[in-house]
């Protein structure tokens, strides 16, 4: 049974967090969506492309680690939302492959 897409509002509080931080929230609201959108897809047995994700979730990442200390390990929720929708869409994946003999298909 599918899962509702994710009611993804990830922020943090405008007076702590930096410019930095807030560009790189938003782009993990967006990769939050998109992974959401990628596991409806999957759990409706239609193909995904990866493509894209792989290189967002690098960018976050690397970006995060430009952050001072202090302000990266303000983002670690932000980063466990994100890493959380991996896991679902990981799940979703691998039970279309098991149910349909589904193949997630990546461009190159």
């Amino acid at each position: 049974m599918a899962r509702p897409l994710p009611q993804t509002t990830l922020s943090l509080s405008p007076q702590v967090a930096s410019l930095p931080q807030r560009r790189l929230t938003e782009l993990a609201s967006r990769l939050s969506r998109t992974l959401g959108v990628a596991r409806a897809l999957a759990q409706s047995g239609r193909r995904v492309d990866l493509a894209g994700i792989e290189d967002g979730v690098g960018i976050l990442c690397a970006q995060t680690l430009d952050l001072e200390t202090e302000d990266g390990q303000i983002m670690l929720p932000v980063l466990r939302e994100v890493m959380s929708q991996i896991e679902l869409l990981a799940s979703a994946l691998s039970q279309a492959r098991e149910q349909r003999g589904f193949e997630p298909r990546a461009s190159c």
